[in-house]
């Protein structure tokens, strides 16, 4: 009986305590998270600026002078005085061909003409001769005449005779082989003893200094090539080597290649260049403004360019990714085929940090 008046006794304070705690509990709400700060990042406006519409094809640097070294006689080499690569000077000897039995029908050739000199001279002397015998009525005038026939007949044969020998010793030029003009040596595939014809490729000899790239455009562009037209000769990493314009159209289109033959003279200040070197060639149709934006604001996502635009949201901004079609750079800009319009703000710092719909703050 004791036992249950203090259970009754206890239960009230049990649940005064109770409805305290509830109180409690209710008086301190769990605490609001903080706001997200916006990212400070620089931005770019997207503007107009003037794009050109290129195209770029594979082209070859020629020398306007270039020349296939071949012998015009029949021998062995037996001096190389250059090397591949060398700088010559117009006249300069490049090899030696064995002139010896060139020499020795020279001298042949000599000998004979001596001979035909003294039969000459002696018709001469006797000419003299039978014409004063003749005048003092001591000759008959048919032996006069016989001296005179017998003279032009020696002079003939004298002139005759030193032309051959004036030509077999220009004969002897032949052996040397000089460069016909000033220039850079080529490939010598050549050796010291071989035998050589008029068919052998000694070496080549190229001026650099006039050049011009040879390039073939597409007969679909046949309507749009013109002369005049803006030229950029690129190496194979894409950087600009030179600047030209379209020289030369050729009046007739390759059947093989289905192209136009396209020239553009190279300056002389393009040192870099060499005949026969392969390059890009991109010729520019027309130049129009189109909206550009840095290359610094575009990321590749499976193939795919995007960007982050900074867009109005409440009294901020928010990054809002937006996927592009862009064209080719031009210089540190991409010009933007699709996906923006001039006045956008496009993000170019911290896009490791954004996300969409994040808060930024522009500061540029």
């Amino acid at each position: 009986m004791s036992l249950i008046f203090n259970i009754r006794r206890f239960l009230p304070l049990v649940g005064t305590a109770v409805a305290l705690f509830s109180i409690g509990c209710k008086s301190d709400p769990p605490p609001t998270p903080a706001p997200f700060q916006a990212l400070p990042v620089q931005v770019a406006t997207v503007s107009l600026s003037p794009v050109p519409t290129s195209e770029t094809y594979v082209a070859t640097i020629k020398s306007r002078r270039s020349a296939t070294m071949q012998p015009q006689v029949n021998g062995n080499l037996t001096r190389i005085f250059v090397q591949s690569g060398d700088v010559v000077k117009a006249g300069q000897i490049l090899m030696q061909i064995d002139p010896l039995k060139q020499v020795a029908t020279v001298q042949s050739q000599q000998g004979t003409e001596s001979q035909k000199r003294a039969v000459y001279q002696y018709n001469q002397t006797e000419l003299e001769r039978q014409r004063k015998l003749y005048e003092a009525g001591v000759t008959s005038k048919q032996a006069y005449d016989q001296s005179i026939q017998a003279y032009e007949n020696s002079k003939g044969d004298l002139d005759a005779n030193a032309a051959l020998t004036s030509t077999q010793r220009q004969q002897l030029a032949y052996y040397q082989i000089r460069a016909p003009f000033a220039g850079v040596v080529g490939d010598i595939p050549v050796h010291l003893g071989d035998y050589v014809s008029s068919t052998t490729v000694l070496t080549t000899v190229d001026e650099n200094a006039d050049l011009e790239a040879y390039i073939y455009v597409p007969t679909e562009r046949a309507t749009q090539i013109r002369t005049g037209l803006p030229v950029e000769i690129l190496d194979t990493d894409g950087n600009v080597l030179t600047k030209s314009t379209v020289s030369f159209l050729s009046p007739e289109v390759d059947n093989g290649l289905q192209s136009i033959l396209a020239k553009a003279e190279i300056p002389r200040t393009a040192e870099r260049l060499r005949n026969q070197q392969l390059v890009k060639a991109r010729i520019t149709w027309s130049t129009s403004p189109e909206p550009t934006i840095p290359v610094l604001a575009v990321t590749l996502i499976g193939g795919q360019s995007f960007v982050f635009v900074a867009t109005p949201k409440g009294d901020g901004y928010v990054a809002h990714q937006v996927a592009v079609n862009l064209g080719e750079t031009i210089g540190n800009s991409y010009p933007v085929l699709s996906g923006l319009k001039p006045g956008d703000k496009v993000i170019i710092s911290g896009l490791q940090f954004l996300q969409e719909g994040a808060p930024v703050k522009p500061l540029g």
